[in-house]
């Protein structure tokens, strides 16, 4: 079926979409009127419910432009590409898609099959939209690339953000001794997250306040990743998803690795099942109709925030 006819009669031929016109910020963004895709081999169309942002994801797509954000999408099966048989119609999924393709800001999206997971049962579309990017960035960062085990010390740097949140949570139930930097007014959000320490992220000398750590999962960036070497014990990892280690970082016997987050749907499938266990909870900051998605973005951008920014797509919210 060629694109940009719809796959199904009952799905309309065009669909609300946000799109970035060219290289800028929020400014740059307009809702527009576009034909709904139809999903290729191996994708499926997703009725997107809700979308999440993420800060800065307005720098990524600038090479392809005109191109739909955010990356995160909580919604239900509308159509099914050929050879799909991993999802059906109707089912609730969520997922992180690939950055080098449109997002899901707009009220349908075509997707590798591959890429959905179950949504969580016990969530709305709303919080579930808020997940996928910063747990897979925790998760993969501690485990995949940190190699954390049960009994070792993390030191997780920016531990009351979005990605630290997670990362806090998911070390909490590896069974690691967790550490956290946080600014002041964030202490206690840390540690009702999991931290068993939670340090000034504004004081200079971390090797004096705390024991060597195996592991420091950077969110952050600055002067709290060049600062992290001595805290790390010789044959320690440094793990970062905000900024590419320094050299002075990466000097042994420490490694020190910077990573992006891949989607991962597996992963997915095991996060939604610890969300719906109740060992992992989800902040929302705000939530914007995709026709505000200019002051969502705007938000995204902002000091203070305490969560995820999510547009609503569709008019409803369930947890169905």
């Amino acid at each position: 079926m060629p694109p940009g006819r719809p796959p199904d009669p009952a799905i309309a031929a065009s669909m609300r979409a946000v799109r970035l016109r060219r290289r800028g910020g929020p400014e740059a963004l307009a809702l527009e009127q576009i034909a709904t895709p139809s999903p290729r081999v191996g994708e499926a169309l997703v009725r997107v419910h809700a979308a999440a942002i993420t800060r800065d994801e307005l720098e990524w797509p600038v090479d392809r432009l005109p191109a739909i954000p955010s990356y995160e999408l909580s919604g239900v099966v509308a159509a099914l590409g050929q050879g799909v048989e991993s999802v059906a119609i109707g089912e609730p999924v969520y997922a992180l898609l690939g950055f080098d393709r449109d997002g899901a800001a707009a009220d349908y999206t075509a997707v590798p099959a591959a890429l959905l997971a179950p949504k969580p049962r016990t969530l709305g579309h709303i919080e579930s939209a808020a997940v996928p990017l910063a747990a897979l960035s925790a998760w993969q960062g501690l485990f995949d690339h940190g190699g954390l085990r049960e009994g070792q010390r993390v030191l997780i740097h920016g531990a009351a953000g979005g990605v630290g949140q997670f990362a806090t949570q998911l070390a909490h139930r590896r069974g690691a001794h967790v550490l956290g930097t946080a600014s002041r007014p964030d202490h206690d959000l840390a540690r009702g997250f999991g931290a068993d320490e939670v340090l000034d992220g504004a004081v200079a000398d971390l090797a004096g306040a705390v024991e060597p750590v195996d592991l420091v999962f950077d969110t952050v960036g600055g002067e709290r990743l060049e600062r992290s070497p001595a805290i790390v014990r010789d044959g320690g990892r440094i793990v970062s998803v905000a900024e590419e280690p320094s050299e002075r970082v990466s000097r042994a016997p420490i490694e020190a690795r910077y990573f992006v987050v891949e989607p991962d749907s597996g992963q997915l499938v095991e996060i939604g099942r610890m969300l719906d266990r109740g060992e992992l909870r989800v902040a929302i900051d705000s939530v914007f109709p995709l026709e505000d998605a200019r002051a969502a973005f705007e938000r995204s951008l902002a000091t203070g925030k305490r969560g995820k920014v999510v547009l609503r797509v569709a008019g409803d919210e369930t947890a169905a």
